[in-house]
């Protein structure tokens, strides 16, 4: 039995890539500079996984949270960022961590907080692990980078969705 992606998925992930290649090269809104932590960058970029997640499935999550990682992989910086372990790798569990979240509990902000965690909790691990950061400054970075992405994203996610729900786009 073949499974075919339905046209409003398509679009959906479409759009959503798209958007994540427009913030990955527009300075200041997919990855905020962080002047404090030399090289180091705050990222919106997540939030089109997110979404595409909520939105259309797991399957157009991790095909958006590719996107996201590609992008990453592309622009790499700081340097640890040419790494796919690094830059690729932990994007493609954004969309089935943020899925199944959402799934289970209903909640846009839940499933919001648990996509931005895998990413910042991927993406600090591999960048430990691999030993391109010492592990007081993961934590560190943790700490700053992670609530700040989380709050923001859970706002962003919450609003987007709730807004796409009440309009005919996201009708059946």
């Amino acid at each position: 039995m073949e499974k075919r992606i339905s046209t409003k998925k398509l679009a959906i992930a479409g759009m959503l890539s798209a958007l994540s290649v427009v913030l990955s090269v527009t300075p200041f809104l997919g990855y905020i500079p962080l002047p404090f932590l030399a090289g180091l960058s705050a990222t919106t970029m997540h939030i089109p996984v997110i979404i595409a997640a909520i939105l259309a499935g797991p399957e157009i999550g991790i095909f958006v949270g590719l996107i996201f990682g590609i992008t990453s992989f592309i622009r790499a910086t700081p340097a640890f960022m040419a790494d796919p372990f690094v830059s690729i790798l932990p994007r493609l569990f954004i969309g089935l961590t943020t899925y199944w979240t959402f799934r289970i509990t209903k909640s846009t902000v839940a499933a919001a907080i648990v996509g931005t965690a895998t990413n910042t909790i991927g993406v600090l691990s591999m960048v430990y692990l691999l030993g391109y950061l010492p592990f007081s400054v993961v934590i560190g970075v943790a700490a700053v980078n992670g609530t700040a992405e989380m709050v923001v994203s859970a706002i962003i996610v919450y609003t987007i969705v709730k807004l796409l729900n009440k309009s005919q786009i996201n009708k059946k």
